[in-house]
């Protein structure tokens, strides 16, 4: 070979196999985060038409749908669980190895779903399975998001975080769009009946096939350069849980609160409304419909607000994503209640695409920057799970409950939601924003 083509290979090749890693590192972020979240949205959605009736029978309408939502929020009890014991071992060990576990464990968690009898056949047994299963698929998910959302922004270029952590963000908007689309397909092609005795299942048992082709994405990739470092060097953090909790009490806060107004509405589009419409309009399909349409919508809008946070700092992006979304929960209502349905899809894109998706697009990148690596998957995961709780995983039992304090009537719902936006408010104001300090600098350098 000639000495010049020598040269050549050697200057070449190696960008050329960071840039195929990086890519790798993307498919995998967001392949998997979206097989996670196709898993874990699926009982949500179940958990508004079907289990109630199920698996949770009783003497009143009210009664079965708190039962299901309380099952619904075991799973997101359960994350904050999953997310310290990944983030000890993560901070340790290394974030692919524990996203390989919590992929596969999800996925098994979710095929036994749809082969658990119902009520009618073993009794309080099939509620009894349905929660344990609900709960390993909330421990797979507490471990999920923090690895996937470091394993991106950690290969990420200093002024492209925003955007390749979004990539971990569309996992969720491409996780509820096949799980809507699952349902949404079968209730299409069946009887009614069918769908109640066996056409719910078909969603959660196609998930087998799913994680297999996730498991082969993600083994594929490898950590980041940054965390190889730290291994190498023996400093890694012996308690991160502890150090995050004594050295970092005010950062978790932040991350905490950061998570409230995104995740309640996030649970208000996406479960709630579909039991609300199903009881106050006698529709549920409509509510299903315009979820699908705005999940596919995010597939686009989460990339570019990450993006846009990366060119004008993830504060400006959030802090207007959050006033969005506390404007939104009272016309989001005031519409649910007498609007005409066919504009339904128009008003959830408004909520979720952007509103929503301004404050989720950058959070994983904005998450990632307010720890030091050695803490740092502790750190997110803590933050994200704990808000998840607080914020998501309690939201359609709490609304359920407002609802009757009411008077029947969704102000108390409005205003819960409103409250919880002061306080992502309050959380943004006090976040550190590096990707505002990157912008203002040479834009050329990277």
């Amino acid at each position: 070979m000639p000495q010049s083509s020598v040269a050549e290979t050697i200057t070449q090749d190696p960008p050329r196999r960071l840039l195929d890693g990086k890519k790798r590192v993307l498919a995998s972020a967001f392949a998997g985060t979206t097989i996670e979240w196709y898993d874990f949205y699926l009982y949500g959605t179940a958990a508004a038409l079907i289990f109630n009736v199920q698996f949770f029978p009783s003497g009143s309408e009210l009664g079965s749908s708190l039962a299901a939502f309380a099952s619904l929020a075991v799973g997101f009890i359960a994350r904050p669980v999953g997310g310290i014991i990944a983030g000890h071992l993560g901070d340790r060990v290394g974030r692919k190895a524990l996203l390989v576990v919590s992929l596969l464990s999800m996925g098994i968690a979710s095929t036994l779903i749809g082969l658990v009898p119902n009520f009618d056949a073993i009794g309080w047994w099939a509620a009894a399975a349905l929660v344990v299963l609900r709960i390993v698929q909330g421990l797979s998910a507490g471990a999920e998001w923090g690895g996937s959302a470091l394993l991106s922004v950690e290969h990420a270029p200093a002024r492209k975080r925003g955007l390749f952590g979004s990539f971990t963000q569309i996992g969720s908007a491409a996780g509820m769009l096949l799980a809507t689309s699952a349902f949404f397909t079968v209730q299409s092609l069946l009887t009614d009946e069918q769908f109640e005795s066996f056409g719910w299942r078909i969603p959660f048992l196609a998930s087998a096939l799913l994680v297999a082709l996730g498991l082969w994405i993600r083994l594929g990739v490898s950590d980041a350069p940054e965390f190889k470092e730290l291994k190498a060097s023996g400093n890694v953090a012996k308690a991160p849980l502890r150090d995050v909790l004594t050295k970092h009490p005010r950062v978790l806060l932040v991350t905490i609160g950061l998570r409230l107004a995104q995740n309640s509405v996030f649970y208000l589009i996406t479960v709630y409304m579909l039991s609300y419409l199903a009881k106050n309009r006698g529709d549920s399909t409509s509510g299903v419909t315009a979820v699908m349409i705005a999940s596919a919508i995010g597939l686009f809008t989460g990339p570019l607000w990450g993006w846009v946070s990366d060119k004008v700092g993830r504060k400006r992006v959030t802090i207007g994503g959050i006033i969005g979304v506390a404007v939104f929960g009272w016309i989001f209502f005031a519409f649910l209640d007498a609007g005409p349905l066919a504009f339904l899809p128009i008003v959830v894109i408004l909520g979720m695409n952007l509103a929503h998706d301004a404050i989720y697009g950058p959070q994983a990148a904005w998450f990632a920057e307010q720890f030091p690596i050695e803490i740092r998957y502790s750190g997110v995961n803590m933050g994200y799970q704990l808000g998840t709780v607080i914020g998501g995983g309690i939201m359609p039992m709490v609304a359920a409950l407002l609802y009757v304090v009411g008077g029947h009537s969704p102000w108390l719902i409005c205003g819960y939601l409103t409250l919880l936006c002061l306080l992502s408010l309050l959380a943004a104001l006090a976040a550190k924003d590096p990707a505002r300090e990157l912008a203002l600098t040479d834009p050329a350098h990277d």
